[in-house]
Parts: C-alpha cells; structure tokens; sequence
C-alpha cells in the first residue's frame, strides 16, 4: 500500500481515544515499524498526537476550548512552567505576559516580584498587583467573559505604548513546520503585537502543543529566544526550535 493511502487510513481511523499501534497494524497490513514512522511523520506535521502506544486525533484547527477546561488541562504542567519562566525573569524588568491559563500561572509564579507588567487579562493582573510589589498596568476597556481577557483592540493600543525587556507568550499550538498559531484572528493580532512591543520572547507551552496546529498564525518559530515547554515535547519539535535559534528550558 502506497504510504499516503495508508497514512490517510491512519487518520481517519483516530479519534478522542487512543488508538493503538497494534489496531493501525490490523488495518493497514504494515509492520509495527511502519505504523510507528507514519505515527512520527504525521505528528510532526500536526495532524495527530502520539501517545504512549498509540495515537489519538488533534482537534479540529479551528476549534476553541473553553477557558475553564484549558485551565484545567496539564495543570501540573502549567505550574512547572510559570516556575521555570519566573526563573527567567529578573527584578526591574518591564514584561509583558499575555492571556491564557499557562498566563495566569506564570503570574501567580511572579507575585511578589518587583517588576513592571503589562498584563492582558485580569487573571494574570491581580495576583501580581495583590502584594504591591509589583507595578502592573492593563489595557483597559471590556473584559471577555470566563478567560477574562481585555479585547483584542484595547490590547493592540496598551501594546504600542509599552515597551518590554522580556514577553511572555502562549500558543493554541506551536508545530515546528507552521509556526505559532491561535484560533481566532483577533488573538493572533495581539500575539504579532506582543513580538514586536520586547526585546526578548518567552513561549511558554507544554509538550502536546509543539506538535499541534491552528487557523491563525502569528509567528515563526525563529520569532522565539526561549522555549519553556514539559518532558514530553517532541524531540524533534525541540531540535527544530534549537536550529532557530531558541534557547530551551524543560520544566521538570
């Protein structure tokens, strides 16, 4: 069977659960050695997810996830590395740290930290501005419900005004081959802004995104100086991320 038919198999056979290397065997009729070349071809081109023998389906490219379940999704993972970017970030340093659940824990990381810090959403700017040590600025103007994130055109206008040492951003996804991609239009907006407003980009990720892919791009992976992201990042979406020219930080 030619490689694209059968690579085809693969990822209509996938879904939410895992599917085993073994079941893709028994469909396809290649070796496990095959499936497995097919399983690590696809991933990198963000059209699946590989687990641990096996691999399930990437959502849809254009589909949200609610805030309350990102936040909830590798919560472990998150708090690692709000801890080892909080590492990266310096006493006196102006920042500015984007919206989204990786976000607010890197805030929650910072608190008590004498920085200047622009924040674009209300979830990463109480808990740096609760102990006043920190002098923490927003953009003002309507915030959207549940993620509590200030709208996109408020956030473009504080990001002309505001000049950063360091940024810290998130990604929906960050797969080496498509560059660092959001779900909405107006997210990436604001994440090209972020890259242009410092002098130094943190992404800060966990593993699974490395190898996923959404609608809207707004960076290259050479747009990044450190990569902050979990054990299980792809050894291969890390080495990409190296020959950019990113400096990598794995969050233990």
């Amino acid at each position: 069977m030619q490689r694209v038919f059968r690579q085809r198999m693969i990822i209509r056979a996938l879904g939410p659960f895992p599917t085993s290397v073994e079941s893709l065997v028994e469909l396809t009729g290649a070796s496990p050695a095959t499936i497995r070349r097919d399983l690590t071809d696809l991933e990198g081109h963000g059209q699946l997810r590989k687990v641990h023998g096996g691999a399930v389906a990437v959502a849809l490219r254009g589909a949200p996830m609610p805030y309350s379940l990102r936040a909830a999704e590798n919560a472990g993972g998150k708090a690692s590395i709000a801890h080892a970017v909080a590492d990266l970030v310096d006493d006196d340093m102006a920042v500015v740290i984007d919206n989204g659940s990786t976000m607010a824990a890197v805030a929650e990381a910072l608190r008590g930290q004498p920085v200047t810090a622009l924040c674009l959403s209300l979830r990463a700017a109480l808990p740096l501005a609760a102990t006043g040590t920190a002098t923490v600025a927003t953009p003002g103007g309507t915030v959207m419900a549940e993620s509590l994130r200030y709208e996109a055109a408020s956030c473009l206008q504080a990001l002309d005004g505001f000049r950063a040492d360091i940024a810290v951003v998130g990604a929906c996804s960050a797969a080496p081959g498509t560059g660092l991609t959001v779900t909405t239009h107006q997210d990436a907006q604001v994440k090209r802004a972020i890259l242009h407003s410092t002098n130094r980009t943190i992404l800060a990720v966990t593993g699974d995104k490395l190898s996923r892919t959404s609608s809207f791009r707004f960076g290259q992976i050479d747009d990044i100086d450190d990569l902050v992201t979990t054990p299980d990042a792809p050894d291969a979406a890390l080495e990409a991320f190296r020959v950019a020219g990113a400096t990598i930080h794995i969050a233990a």
